[in-house]
């Protein structure tokens, strides 16, 4: 009898070791997962308050720099600041800088690892200059509110780009899509008109800003088009960053040399010193934005990404309103509602099909 209890309490030992090892074994895989989601949670919100922070002082900034009237000079007699072309130049300059240091940092060379050589970035860095300058002279003649709306109709020269250069095919849901969108920023901007614009002078604008969009899609197509030409592997994004805004810089000063503008810039920005810290901001926030963007889709993918800029889109049109007095009627609010609907029903509708592709994998 003495055995058997003796047994019966060793075999009760036993099992309270195991459960107590289950135990602390189901809590350390809690505490791991819980921390898994900590660590996540914390990275998506740097994420997110980057981009937020960074593209909307960018905005800001932006406006304020194209819309304000500041102290005349004798080459601008107006107070207009006269160089958007400046505005791209600065950016580009900061840019460049940014994107050695990390291209130094993660790969230990400039150059010497990027397998697409720099003339394979100079179509998309002349597009990516027309559309960067389109969108600050726009701004002479439409509203930032109007120009954030117009942005999102450039899934239609999406599509056309992606048809003509690599040949894609889309369903006709997307065009559907695409045609609402055009129908939603149509209203937005027929009824955001501002009351002391000429008709003539916001057609102008929205010209501008058509190029703006062509320009901006032929880019992505053709970073595109660059990755699969020499492979993901070989070019990075920094390395794009870096190939993409050392070309555009070249385009740029030449641009400034060959219009005459850097001397008149130098000129308005001696009696508006504060216009140049303007510029800094803009050059900073364009740099350390591009960072962000690459890093989140890095960490979360684009579906996340473009939930947060197409928030932050939103948050832009607010802030302009309540910091430059523009008036957005009923008609216009609905205008923009239609349009941030179908973008967010098209994230949805890729977020669904990215779970059954996901769900089929398994």
């Amino acid at each position: 009898n003495n055995n058997n209890n003796n047994n019966n309490n060793k075999n009760n030992n036993k099992k309270n070791s195991r459960n107590k090892t289950n135990s602390m074994m189901s809590m350390m895989e809690s505490g791991n997962k819980n921390n898994d989601f900590f660590q996540q949670a914390v990275k998506f919100g740097f994420c997110f308050c980057g981009l937020q922070g960074f593209y909307l002082t960018w905005g800001v900034m932006q406006e304020r720099i194209m819309t304000t009237t500041f102290e005349a000079t004798p080459s601008v007699p107006d107070g207009k600041f006269p160089s958007p072309a400046f505005c791209v130049f600065s950016n580009r300059f900061l840019a460049v800088i940014v994107a050695m240091i990390t291209v130094k940092l993660k790969h230990g060379a400039l150059l010497d690892n990027n397998v697409a050589p720099l003339r394979a970035f100079a179509p998309c860095a002349l597009s990516n200059t027309l559309s960067s300058w389109s969108q600050y002279a726009s701004l002479r003649y439409v509203s930032f509110p109007v120009q954030t709306v117009f942005k999102s109709s450039k899934i239609i020269p999406v599509m056309l780009m992606g048809k003509f250069l690599k040949g894609t095919s889309y369903p006709g849901s997307q065009y559907i899509e695409a045609l609402i969108i055009t129908v939603g920023v149509a209203i937005f901007s027929l009824f955001s008109k501002e009351s002391d614009q000429d008709s003539s002078t916001q057609i102008f604008g929205l010209i501008i800003m058509v190029c703006y969009i062509t320009c901006d899609c032929f880019t992505s197509q053709w970073q595109d088009k660059i990755y699969v030409m020499y492979g993901k592997p070989n070019v990075d994004p920094y390395q794009m960053m870096l190939g993409v805004n050392s070309s555009a810089i070249v385009i740029t000063t030449v641009g400034l040399i060959v219009t005459g503008d850097f001397p008149i810039v130098y000129e308005f920005l001696c009696a508006n010193p504060n216009v140049f810290v303007y510029n800094v901001i803009t050059a900073i926030t364009s740099a350390f934005g591009q960072l962000c963007i690459y890093y989140t889709i890095k960490e979360f993918g684009p579906i996340a990404f473009t939930i947060i800029m197409t928030t932050r889109q939103m948050m832009s049109i607010c802030i302009s309103a309540f910091l430059f007095q523009h008036v957005i009627s009923s008609k216009a609010i609905c205008g923009a509602m239609l349009v941030f609907g179908v973008l967010f029903y098209q994230i949805r509708r890729k977020y669904r099909a990215r779970q059954e592709k996901f769900e089929l994998a398994k």
